[in-house]
């Protein structure tokens, strides 16, 4: 029984699980619009960059969440912070595998924007930020990402991380002190004011 176009957009993600591992294809499709764009941004972000190994990490995590749609049990864990638990392991595993990173191998972001002074800006500083993300210990680079660029509670970082809320504050909180001492001295360079 298929449902109506509406009542697929006000469906929760868990709603749309059920309804995937019931047999229903659009309910994947628009799950799949909901969290991908998230995901590969965060997954983007902890691969330092590299959005070719993101989109892999991705598909993968979406994969999983496809196999075990069947067994969703509703109201034990949100959709959304499930998969960024997958996510978030499928990183490091890869991340352990490469052992290092060479930051001169990753390469600068492209700017699809006209270009334009404030574009330039945009994205010398994006670089800087994600250089300066991937000088932080993994488990600091996590929680930072997942509280500042992806915008997710305290809580719910501790649960994907599998750790507590205060452990999540304690990253978050060194994370953000190691930025900024990282950054410091690119301020003006950067285009922020120092008045």
């Amino acid at each position: 029984m298929e449902m109506a176009l509406d009542a697929y957009a006000e469906a929760t993600d868990d709603a749309l699980l059920v309804l995937y591992g019931n047999g229903d294809p659009m309910a994947a499709e628009l799950l799949t619009r909901r969290l991908a764009p998230r995901v590969l941004g965060y997954g983007t972000r902890l691969l330092g960059g590299d959005r070719a190994e993101a989109e892999d990490v991705t598909q993968e995590a979406m994969l999983r969440l496809w196999k075990i749609a069947p067994e969703w049990r509703t109201g034990e864990a949100k959709v959304s912070t499930w998969l960024f638990r997958v996510v978030s392991n499928l990183c490091t595993d890869r991340l352990r595998k490469r052992r290092t990173v060479d930051i001169d191998a990753i390469e600068e972001p492209t700017d699809d924007a006209p270009a334009a002074v404030d574009g330039m800006i945009q994205a010398d500083r994006a670089v800087a930020l994600q250089s300066a993300l991937n000088n932080l210990p993994e488990r600091q680079r996590m929680a930072v990402t997942l509280r500042h660029i992806e915008g997710m509670a305290n809580p719910e970082i501790a649960q994907i991380m599998d750790i507590s809320t205060e452990a999540v504050e304690s990253l978050t909180a060194r994370g953000k002190k190691a930025l900024a001492i990282a950054l410091a001295d690119q301020r003006e360079e950067l285009g922020y004011d120092t008045d």
